[in-house]
């Protein structure tokens, strides 16, 4: 756990790379507690929700779904600001009927929403998911919310925001890195024939052996001055042995 918070602190120094950070700590959060998958959703300047990151397709799916339907653990978090913690779909799941049966469906069997919080303004939420049921520690939910505090920053800087106007800035600014990295995924997915998971991985792999800001890199995919071949064709995202 210490060496998770040195090295996202590490990370926030001039110019680093909001979705890049997101996607290491909510990596951090499936190594350090005891939860199976994890995503992060923000509200951009017009209070909607975007999925920022996750940790899987399946994870991302379950976001998109909640934001979809209006209705999930996610927006009850991000609607009052407090946690929301689901120790079973299977028996608390009809306040999300769609929800519930996806996420069972494809093998989650609890969720939970941690806000991420600025003053009196709740900027989204990290929700975690479990493949067994049951709620998470007080030491899970303690570690959770010093993440959620870590994304917190990353999203709106180092530097304390006190006019609305430059939350917003910050706020869009993370959501504009997020859509290239997204298209990036998609064309990389093109041209190696994999799924979205093993591109974005490609990417991520790339990027970080480069030293190179992930908006950067994913840019660069998006302008064609980045391919997969260029990465290393199949072998950028096809696990070893």
């Amino acid at each position: 756990m210490a060496q998770a918070f040195v090295e996202l602190a590490g990370a926030l120094v001039n110019g680093y790379d909001v979705v890049d950070l997101l996607d290491r700590l909510i990596g951090h959060c499936v190594q350090l507690l005891e939860v199976d998958a994890a995503g992060l959703v923000l509200a951009d300047p017009s209070g909607a929700l975007k999925v920022m990151v996750a940790t899987s397709e399946r994870a991302r799916f379950l976001e998109v779904l909640q934001l979809h339907a209006d209705s999930g653990p996610c927006l009850d978090c991000y609607r009052t600001g407090r946690p929301v913690n689901v120790a079973d779909l299977a028996v608390d799941g009809h306040r999300w009927p769609a929800l519930a049966a996806t996420a069972q469906h494809g093998g989650y069997r609890a969720v939970h929403a941690v806000p991420l919080a600025f003053q009196d303004q709740t900027l989204g939420a990290m929700n975690l998911f479990t493949t067994e049921p049951g709620s998470l520690s007080s030491t899970d939910h303690t570690i959770a919310e010093a993440l959620a505090e870590v994304a917190t920053v990353a999203i709106l800087g180092q530097r304390a925001l006190r006019r609305s106007g430059q939350v917003a800035e910050q706020l869009q600014a993370a959501l504009n890195s997020r859509v290239v990295i997204e298209q990036a995924k998609g064309m990389l997915a093109q041209q190696g024939g994999c799924d979205l998971t093993a591109a974005f991985a490609a990417l991520r792999t790339h990027v970080r052996r480069h030293n190179q800001r992930l908006t950067d890199g994913a840019r660069e995919v998006v302008e064609g001055t980045l391919t997969l071949d260029a990465m290393g064709g199949s072998d950028a995202w096809r696990p070893p042995g």
